[in-house]
């Protein structure tokens, strides 16, 4: 895991869903939304300010990918480098489409402004 930029035996609980949800291409609001819990809880667990219950830990490795003994311990099967670069092309085909869009919208204002 040194790759993440931590190595296993200072990587913690939080630091483990930060990565694996990241390379799940998947935004806070986007897990949370998913697991049914508030953002604010999500992000308390990412911050190592809470933990979360047995329950949760079962779905948060699967829904991210990876072994539920990586996220509990950095051993075993964690996300890999393929699906974050997978997650980044994904994120940067959306932010595309949303610049195409709003190009589009501009465009579209400007011509109601120049006509007036």
């Amino acid at each position: 895991m040194a790759d993440q930029g931590y190595g296993d035996d200072e990587a913690t609980l939080g630091d483990r869903l930060t990565a694996a949800r990241e390379g799940a291409g998947l935004s806070l609001d986007d897990l949370a939304d998913k697991l049914g819990v508030r953002v604010e809880k999500l992000s308390e667990w990412e911050g190592d300010q809470d933990e979360p219950r047995a329950v949760y830990m079962g779905r948060l490795s699967g829904m991210l990918g990876v072994s539920l003994r990586w996220l509990m311990t950095g051993e075993g099967s964690g996300p890999s480098a393929g699906d974050a670069l997978q997650a980044a092309r994904a994120e940067a085909a959306r932010l595309q489409q949303l610049l195409a869009e709003a190009t589009q919208r501009l465009n579209r204002l400007e011509e109601i402004l120049a006509n007036g």
